[in-house]
């Protein structure tokens, strides 16, 4: 099958296009490289264009002969969206509305979004199943949740045929070396840990350590990129055999604090590192840990890097191993 990513330069997406193409499939990248970087495509067609460039979209999917897109391009940070939100309505809603146009334009039916347990808000019980509400506390939230119902909608309205997989946190980095994750800024915590324990950064704050967990920090579902990009390719295979408009969590099911994360980290470094005490973030809930039952059941996905061990290990590997990320020629 000949798949466009979008965002395949990225962190998630070029994990995706690096498995699509061990698995025999074609791929395209679509990526501005505002945030990707041109080397996260291992050489790849690169088409550099952004999701609302709606015309020159649907003239590259009919020339290419695509058959499905994953779109993986948006705007991530909770706390910018809070700052910025018309930035996240323009490029996560506009960019998809105008992506899932030039697949209708172009016959393309199968598209899988990347979505995010953000859409759920507050959970009201743990762990979350596809059942609880959608209640986004944030615009990135509320962004996402809309990118569904208007993708749902298309498929009421037709024959497209999307699935919505939301992540809970994702983490880790290509066990091959070749991908990793270089954002900036960087915001998630392995990487900023696994930078303090390298002496990059002066030490790592966490917001909160006075929440209803048993050490007072969040409780967080770790999952590896290379189970998210698995799960990308048993979506494809899903709606291929005509499976429904649907939505997927993805986590391992597994809850582990801050603390406990930090502590893997210096286990995993063996080196200690100055931790600081910030106050909550707003809208952070306690705790948030993923059912992935249905997926397990329908898509016959299974987590294979599920140890937080292994998860750390990939991360710090890579970014021990490419201090200023990707260098681009």
């Amino acid at each position: 099958m000949k798949v466009l990513v979008s965002g395949g330069a990225g962190y998630i997406g070029s994990h995706a296009a690096k498995l699509l193409s061990g698995s025999g499939h074609d791929v395209v990248i679509l990526d501005d490289l505002r945030a990707g970087h041109a080397q996260a495509a291992l050489g790849a067609p690169l088409i550099r264009a952004a999701t609302h460039e709606t015309d020159r979209i649907a003239e590259v999917m009919r020339e290419q002969a695509i058959e499905a897109v994953m779109h993986f391009a948006a705007h991530c940070y909770v706390g910018e969206s809070v700052r910025e939100p018309l930035k996240y309505y323009q490029n996560n809603v506009g960019g998809t509305l105008a992506l899932a146009e030039a697949c209708l334009r172009s016959g393309v039916e199968i598209f899988v979004l990347s979505s995010t347990a953000a859409t759920y808000g507050q959970p009201v019980e743990q762990p979350i199943t596809e059942a609880a509400p959608r209640n986004p506390v944030n615009p990135y939230g509320r962004t996402k949740a809309i990118c569904e119902d208007l993708l749902a909608d298309l498929a009421a309205a037709g024959s497209f045929r999307p699935v919505f997989l939301r992540y809970f946190n994702a983490a880790g980095a290509d066990p091959d070396g070749e991908l990793g994750e270089d954002h900036t800024p960087e915001t998630h915590l392995i990487p900023n840990a696994v930078l303090a324990a390298l002496g990059r950064n002066d030490g790592l704050e966490i917001f909160g350590n006075d929440y209803d967990t048993r050490d007072g920090t969040c409780v967080r579902d770790y999952v590896h990129v290379n189970d998210l990009a698995a799960a990308h390719l048993k979506a494809i295979d899903f709606a291929k055999a005509g499976g429904a408009c649907r939505a997927f969590n993805l986590g391992n099911g597994n809850g582990f604090t801050v603390n406990e994360v930090v502590q893997m980290v210096r286990d995993v470094a063996g080196r200690d590192f100055p931790v600081e005490y910030a106050p909550r973030r707003p809208g952070d809930p306690a705790t948030l840990v993923a059912s992935s039952e249905r997926a397990r059941r329908e898509l016959g996905w299974r987590p294979r890097f599920d140890e937080l061990r292994v998860i750390v290990e990939t991360a710090f590997n890579w970014i021990e191993a490419h201090p200023d990320g990707y260098v681009e020629a």
